[in-house]
């Protein structure tokens, strides 16, 4: 009878020592690489989180977070009676281009004219229209100082509101 261990490769023959030297090799090693990889594997999502939340930064889109609330204004800086007037966007009460504002945008609802305050300020009339905001984005002609000028789609709508006194609560100032 021949013996079984002479039969088998030399790379299997090794002495006793050896093989435990090798067993304890693989599991040190497998402690250690199992682990690296599992780590990999678990942060693969925060990485594509990460990135996503980049890619709709650079697209200037806002996530959705649940519902947040609303910002309201904060308490008047504050109240001044002044006269008030509407105007519409017709050549005869404006200027070469009825439908652009002195800042630069389009007229619509909330955008007011005024001299006497800085372009982007925000009012409110309460007397008139309760808690509706207006936005200062036009002037009026030099010789208005203490007046607003509520643009109005309709001529019609201007000349019912009329010239009144009223008071403006003042909001913010832009910078």
């Amino acid at each position: 009878m021949t013996n079984l261990f002479t039969q088998l490769p030399s790379f299997i023959r090794r002495s006793p020592a050896e093989c435990l030297a090798i067993t304890v090799l693989l599991v040190v090693l497998s402690y250690v690489i199992v682990p690296l990889t599992a780590g990999a594997r678990s942060t693969e999502p925060a990485a594509e989180r990460a990135t996503a939340l980049m890619v709709a930064a650079m697209q200037n889109k806002t996530l959705a977070f649940g519902r947040l609330p609303q910002a309201g204004l904060r308490g008047p800086y504050y109240v001044k009676t002044v006269i008030a007037s509407a105007y519409n966007s017709v050549p005869e009460q404006t200027d070469s281009t009825p439908f652009i504002t002195a800042s630069g945008t389009h007229v619509r609802r909330g955008v007011i004219a005024a001299n006497f305050l800085p372009i982007g300020t925000q009012i409110t009339i309460p007397d008139i229209y309760g808690d509706e905001v207006f936005v200062v984005e036009d002037r009026m002609n030099a010789r208005y100082q203490n007046n607003v000028d509520i643009w109005m789609e309709h001529v019609a709508d201007a000349k019912r509101f009329g010239r009144r006194t009223v008071r403006i609560y003042v909001y913010t100032k832009t910078l």
